[in-house]
């Protein structure tokens, strides 16, 4: 099966489940409703989703994604602040849903022990997203702290806009510029550190230390967001 073709049946079976998503989650049952309701067999389809639902819930996730890179590419961000950018981003990203309660139900599916570490990765994916179509440049350690941050504002941001009900979501964007805020001071703090000559030998072995670590290369595969650099 060729890769065109098992997007094309991903699209298919995603629009599919959605109904289905809102009764039984992202599950086998619905997986199946799915299926049935595409005409496509159950074998084929568990070609191109060999994890039934769970492939379908990704894959929702990562269109949602590639929604947002192109509504970020397709605006004039030139007169805006960077932190506005980025506020920006994170508005498009949800804006840009089709379906809450899909998201709703791809929130309890994630946050299962077994796919903790899909979910995770997946809210980084978003975050690297956010980031690179901003034209974030760095490589070292920063590539990190930027990244793990964004995943703690979008994380929390999208709890909070799964139980907002204000109009327009108004208290979902006040809450998300609240937390961009106190990121904007947590990195004031790290100039103020940085610009401490007496922390600045305190902290000389530990700022070796994280001088080593490198962003990933681009051939990497995705399961290694890094490598020890040991020149």
């Amino acid at each position: 099966m060729t890769e065109n073709t098992q997007s094309e049946l991903k699209s298919r079976l995603l629009s599919a489940i959605l109904p289905h998503v809102a009764f039984d989650g992202w599950s086998d049952p619905a997986f199946q409703a799915a299926c049935d309701d595409s005409e496509i067999d159950m074998n084929l389809a568990r070609l191109s989703c060999p994890r039934g639902a769970l492939d379908l819930a990704v894959h929702f996730h990562e269109r949602g994604d590639q929604k947002m890179i192109e509504a970020l590419q397709g605006r004039d961000l030139s007169d805006l602040r960077f932190r506005d950018k980025v506020v920006l981003a994170v508005r498009l990203r949800l804006e840009g849903v089709e379906d809450k309660e899909a998201v709703r139900r791809g929130a309890t599916l994630f946050a299962l022990p077994h796919n903790a570490r899909l979910g995770a990765g997946l809210i980084w994916g978003t975050s690297d997203a956010i980031w690179t179509v901003l034209g974030d440049t760095s490589r070292d350690v920063n590539w990190y702290t930027k990244r793990a941050t964004l995943s703690t504002v979008y994380s929390t941001t999208v709890l909070y806009w799964l139980g907002d009900d204000s109009p327009e979501h108004e208290a979902t964007w006040a809450f998300l510029d609240r937390r961009i805020e106190n990121v904007l001071q947590f990195e004031k703090l790290k100039s103020q550190v940085r610009a401490n000559k007496g922390l600045q030998n305190l902290l000389r072995g530990p700022n070796w230390l994280l001088s080593k670590i490198k962003a990933p290369e681009a051939k990497r595969p995705t399961d290694m967001p890094g490598y020890w650099n040991k020149s």
